[in-house]
């Protein structure tokens, strides 16, 4: 069973860096300096102040949102949402904090398969992804927060999930216990191949790097691959979550709405590894 918000807070004032301190019965907390963050009415804490945003709100947009949780909620990815749910509940987590979580889609899968009690935290630099993520899973704690700037106790964590995010190597061995995990995911070779094929007149496979964060040492890796074949509009939900749809203007976009039972590759690399720096 998942645990929310509770008075021994885990967090840390992201503008002083001293411990965060709950009082339930005002929704809020508060640091040593007078640092003062409330609690949503969703149920999420905004710890990204004005003077660490690169714009007003940073983070994808509204349509970019809408995109990727169409083309989720179609199930899509599920086959990789149960494969990290099910190496999470064999490393019976206890405290796990989704790196980049957007709306929650696979901390949701996390928080129904995991059998084992766990603390589930989640944090991304959109507000509006988190608070839809806090709507839809309210006994998770989510944050807006930067992951350049963690604001979370020095090891509080025994694992962490990256999913196609961004990451600072320094803080997550911060944020992480001793012999704790990281498990991400990132593109395999073949990843999206056909979508691809629509964008460049030439494609050339994704360029595998093993290297691990400073600190880590592998554990297990794993790739997944499998097919699908969205509809002419999950099509284009799929391209807008990807880095690439910057160049895919408006003849390949109709171009990729017109194709006829288009199936596209997927493919993921799952690394686990462990922390071993002190």
């Amino acid at each position: 069973m998942l645990q929310h918000h509770t008075p021994s807070s885990c967090y840390s004032c992201p503008i002083c860096g001293s411990s965060l301190q709950s009082k339930l019965s005002a929704n809020s907390y508060n640091c040593q300096n007078n640092h003062h963050f409330d609690l949503a009415k969703e149920g999420y804490l905004n710890l990204l102040p004005a003077q660490h945003k690169r714009s007003v709100e940073p983070g994808d947009n509204k349509p970019m949102m809408q995109a990727r949780r169409e083309f989720l909620e179609a199930g899509y990815y599920e086959p990789l949402a149960k494969a990290v749910a099910s190496l999470i509940n064999a490393n019976q987590a206890e405290h796990l904090l989704d790196l980049g979580c957007g709306e929650g889609y696979y901390s949701r899968h996390i928080e129904a398969h995991c059998a084992s009690k766990l603390i589930l935290h989640g944090l991304d630099i959109a507000k509006f992804a988190v608070r839809a993520a806090a709507q839809k899973q309210p006994k998770a704690n989510f944050i807006v927060a930067s992951v350049n700037r963690l604001p979370y106790a020095d090891q509080y964590f025994d694992f962490l999930l990256k999913i196609f995010a961004p990451s600072n190597p320094l803080e997550l061995l911060r944020v992480l216990k001793p012999s704790g995990l990281l498990l991400t995911v990132t593109p395999g070779p073949r990843h999206l191949w056909q979508l691809k094929e629509f964008i460049y007149s030439e494609v050339h496979e994704h360029l595998l790097t093993h290297d691990l964060p400073h600190g880590f040492e592998l554990v297990d890796r794993q790739r997944i691959s499998y097919t699908i074949s969205p509809n002419p509009q999950q099509r284009v939900a799929l391209l807008q979550m990807t880095p690439f749809a910057w160049r895919a203007n408006e003849n390949v976009q109709l171009a990729l709405k017109a194709a006829i039972e288009l199936s596209i590759e997927t493919d993921f690399i799952v690394t686990l590894a462990v922390k071993t720096a002190p």
